[in-house]
């Protein structure tokens, strides 16, 4: 995957694509992510990059004329397939399904914005994606874009180290990941599930598989309902079961 990021705060990426699962991306040729300063393509000689809005209003809207001719200049060179990412709280919900989608991609540009935001014309002329990591703001595109590249790289086959811990994570199939433990056995009087130092590998399977259910219903119901339609039969009646054990039935579709 190549990946350019347009930032007005370098700085503030290039570190963290040089280290853990983007870092290891990148020294095995998987991913190639390059960081662009936007004022490269500033108005003027003073750099400037942003005006007032119109209309009034606090804040400063960075200029569509600087950010469209910068994704036009990298797109020039790169596939008719490549796709234009803004972070912004107005779109899509960025989630597991969405972020294996990016780890498809051969080519992304993502913009990070700053300020009071775009000026909206950039959606219509760069062809660009709103893109939210969650229902808050930040201060600047850089934190989301950075979610969105690790999100992708993690599922890009070669990049994780061991694929089965990337299958076992979170999300992957409408629940959420288990509780895990390590030494030692016995801390401040909570111990490690016996099931789990048995050796018994199908009893652990069955065991954390439970547990995933029941820590989706105590912590994201919502996830038990938006996934139900696409859960097998067996584990529907399985988190039948765990429901009525923890009292939540109610957060399980009717029959």
């Amino acid at each position: 995957m190549r990946c350019d990021v347009l930032t007005l705060f370098p700085a503030a990426v290039e570190p963290y694509l040089a280290t853990g699962i983007l870092g290891r991306a990148g020294t095995r040729g998987l991913m190639d992510v390059r960081v662009h300063d936007l004022r490269r393509w500033a108005e003027n000689r003073y750099g400037q990059v942003d005006d007032q809005g119109f209309g009034g209003g606090p804040g400063m809207v960075l200029l569509a004329p600087v950010v469209v001719r910068a994704v036009r200049e990298l797109r020039a060179s790169r596939s008719s397939g490549t796709r234009v990412l803004v972070p912004d709280p107005r779109g899509r919900r960025f989630d597991h399904d969405l972020a294996f989608e990016y780890s498809r991609l051969d080519d992304i540009i993502l913009v990070c914005g700053r300020y009071e935001g775009f000026d909206e014309r950039i959606f219509d002329l760069a062809s660009a994606e709103a893109v939210s990591v969650g229902d808050y703001v930040l201060s600047g595109g850089e934190l989301p874009a950075l979610t969105i590249l690790d999100a992708a790289a993690r599922l890009i086959p070669g990049v994780v180290g061991d694929p089965g811990s990337v299958v076992a994570d979170s999300f992957v199939d409408g629940l959420l990941d288990y509780p895990v433990y390590t030494r030692p056995r016995d801390f401040e009087g909570l111990h490690v599930p016996d099931v789990l130092v048995s050796g018994d590998h199908g009893a652990v399977d069955r065991w954390r598989r439970r547990e995933a259910v029941r820590t989706t219903l105590r912590r994201r119901p919502d996830l038990i309902v938006t996934w139900w339609s696409r859960y097998p039969e067996d584990l529907r009646s399985l988190i039948r079961q765990v429901a009525r054990e923890e009292g939540l039935e109610t957060s399980v579709p009717p029959r």
